[in-house]
């Protein structure tokens, strides 16, 4: 019985859908690899990475104040969680660099100039979004959290709760500052005019403290302290159109 004609097309497709599947593979297990030897580095000096994590709230809380550990398991889990989280910090650029190697291999010639800018550029805002956190942010809310407890209320803060509560703000602060790049993007590829957005100024000011009323604890400082910057952003990736793109 004679077997049927492949069809080159479809043969080529199957050849390029396996050694896609096999480059991810390959670039998932470095990743994860990268992570864990991260991990496993840091988890013998996980109480000194939580002391370092916890010092803008150590230093707001009222003398005599403490954290607390209302869970059993909570004095081993949560240092290691916050040594997990520290190591995904460090090895962020090694694992976006394998995130861009397997993009790499699926686009056009043309668009592997920008594609390498724009997760450079999307890293570099997030660490800074994050350090900005971390730094700024958390101190001055640590601050006014423990300066309004009311008289008689001893601040104790439980140390699984308080870095659930880090972790939010951090990433969140990454995250909003994106807004440089996804206003680029837009505008780069065509969907909505510089023009567009400038006149939009208003309603983006308005989404920045909703946005920011969503991502952060439910008080209007923490609310403003992400929106103004997410704002300022939004003004800074108008200016840079303007200055690269202004036929859009």
């Amino acid at each position: 019985m004679a077997s049927l004609p492949i069809d080159p097309d479809t043969a080529n497709t199957a050849r390029s859908l396996l050694k896609g599947a096999l480059e991810l593979r390959s670039r998932a297990f470095k990743a994860i690899l990268t992570l864990l030897a991260a991990f496993v580095a840091l988890f013998p000096f996980a109480d000194r990475v939580f002391q370092i994590i916890s010092e803008p709230l150590m230093q707001a809380m009222p003398e005599g104040s403490s954290m607390i550990s209302k869970q059993v398991a909570s004095p081993f889990l949560t240092p290691m969680k916050a040594t997990f989280w520290a190591a995904l910090f460090l090895v962020m650029p090694l694992l976006l660099y394998h995130l861009w190697k397997l993009v790499d291999s699926w686009l056009p010639a043309a668009k592997r100039k920008i594609a390498l800018p724009f997760i450079a550029s999307s890293a570099a805002l997030f660490y800074i979004g994050a350090v900005f956190a971390f730094l700024v942010v958390l101190p001055m809310v640590f601050q006014f959290f423990t300066s309004v407890a009311p008289p008689g209320v001893k601040v104790m803060t439980d140390i699984n709760a308080f870095l659930s509560f880090t972790l939010g703000m951090v990433f969140a602060f990454g995250f909003a500052f994106q807004v440089p790049i996804i206003i680029v993007t837009i505008v780069w590829t065509g969907l909505v005019s510089r023009k567009t957005l400038a006149g939009a100024r208003p309603y983006v000011l308005l989404a920045a403290f909703v946005i920011g009323m969503v991502l952060t604890p439910p008080d209007v400082f923490s609310q403003t302290l992400l929106a103004v910057p997410m704002y300022a952003l939004f003004e800074l990736a108008l200016f840079v159109c303007a200055r690269l793109m202004p036929d859009r």
